[in-house]
C-alpha cells in the first residue's frame, strides 16, 4: 500500500507549471508559500480563496499543476494558496499530510497539520480581503483526507471541501460546531485508496458512499441521496462517465454533502478539459452561508 501511495503520483511529476507572474508569498515557518493573486484584485472587494492540498509525496506546486487551479484564478477571481506537507524523517522524506489514522503519518510524527492550515487561513485574511463565507479546501489522496479533518476542526471557517480520491475518519464523532458542505469525487477503479473503503497498515478508512453519508448527517441533511446530472470528468473514458448524488434535504444553512462518482476512474485520473472548472463552480455554488434546502 505504501509503495502504491508513493508510486500514484508519478503521474503528476512532469515538469512543474510556476504560479501567476502576479503571486506573493507567506512563511510559517515551513518555506516561503506562494500566494496566486487573481488580475483585478480589489483590496475593497471581497476574495474567495482556496487552499489546495496535495497527495503522498507530491507537493503543492505539483499538485496546482495537475489540477491546473492556478490557471483559473484570474477568470474565476479567487486567492489560491497551495502548501506543502511535512516531510517524513524517513530515508525518502516523502511529503504527508498528519489527516487520519489511516494516512498519512505513518512515522507518527503528530505534526498538526490542521493548525497549520488554519494559520494560512489566518495569514493569508491579514494580508488579503478575503471572503469569510467563501474559503474553500480542494485535496487530492492524503490532501483529500486532509480537508475533511481540517473541515471538521475549523468548521467556523471553512465553507466547503472537494475530496479527490480521499476519505474522512472512521470513528463515531459528534458533528462539527458549524455545517460544512463537502464533495467526494473517487473513481471506482482506484487502487490506492479504495472506493469501497479498506485500510492502510490495518488502519481503515470508510469507503466514498459512507463519507458523503456521515457528512450529510453532520450537515443534518435527510438520509436519501438524489440522482443527479451525469458529468464528463474524465478525458480518457468515454462520454458523461460519472455519476452525481446529492444529499441537500434539510440540511442545515450552510450544509450539504455530494459524491461524483467516476465509473472505470482511477487513483490519478486524466482529467478532463473541464474538470477543474467544474470543481470551482460547485465550491462558488456553496458559500459558507445559505438560506436552508425545502424538503
Amino acid at each position: 500500500m505504501l509503495h502504491r501511495l508513493s508510486t500514484a503520483f508519478v503521474a503528476v511529476t512532469f515538469v512543474i507549471a510556476s504560479f501567476a507572474l502576479n503571486a506573493q508569498s507567506i512563511d510559517l515557518g515551513r518555506g516561503e508559500l506562494p500566494i496566486t493573486v487573481p488580475a483585478g484584485y480589489s483590496s475593497e472587494n471581497p476574495t474567495p480563496l482556496i487552499v489546495l492540498l496535495h497527495g503522498y509525496t507530491s507537493s503543492g506546486a505539483m499538485q496546482d499543476n495537475y489540477m491546473g487551479f492556478s490557471k483559473l484564478a484570474d477568470q474565476y477571481g479567487f486567492l489560491l494558496v497551495a502548501p506543502d506537507g511535512n516531510r517524513e524523517p524517513g530515508g525518502d522524506q516523502n511529503r504527508f499530510w498528519n489527516a487520519s489514522d489511516a494516512c498519512c503519518d505513518f512515522f507518527s510524527t503528530e505534526v498538526d497539520d490542521s493548525a497549520y492550515i488554519a494559520d494560512i487561513i489566518k495569514e493569508v485574511k491579514s494580508k488579503f480581503t478575503v471572503d469569510n463565507n467563501r474559503i474553500y479546501l480542494v485535496g487530492h489522496s492524503n490532501g483529500g483526507f486532509m480537508s475533511y479533518r481540517a473541515a471538521y476542526e475549523h468548521s467556523d471557517t471553512i465553507a466547503a471541501i472537494a475530496s479527490l480520491a480521499g476519505a474522512s475518519h472512521l470513528e463515531e464523532r459528534e458533528p462539527p460546531q458549524s455545517p460544512v458542505h463537502v464533495l467526494q469525487i473517487h473513481g471506482t477503479a482506484d487502487g490506492t485508496i479504495a472506493y469501497e473503503g479498506s485500510h492502510i497498515l490495518q488502519n481503515y478508512y470508510p469507503s466514498a458512499l459512507d463519507t458523503v453519508k456521515r457528512w450529510a448527517e453532520y450537515n443534518g441533511c435527510k438520509a436519501e441521496g438524489e440522482e443527479r446530472e451525469l458529468r464528463d470528468l474524465v478525458s480518457t473514458l468515454d462520454g458523461h462517465e460519472s455519476s452525481t448524488v446529492v444529499f441537500k434535504k434539510g440540511c442545515k444553512a450552510g450544509g450539504s454533502a455530494e459524491l461524483w462518482t467516476i465509473v472505470d476512474g482511477s487513483h490519478v485520473p486524466a482529467f478532463s478539459p473541464t474538470f477543474t472548472a467544474q470543481v470551482v463552480e460547485w465550491l462558488y455554488a456553496h458559500p459558507k452561508t445559505i438560506p436552508s434546502f425545502a424538503d
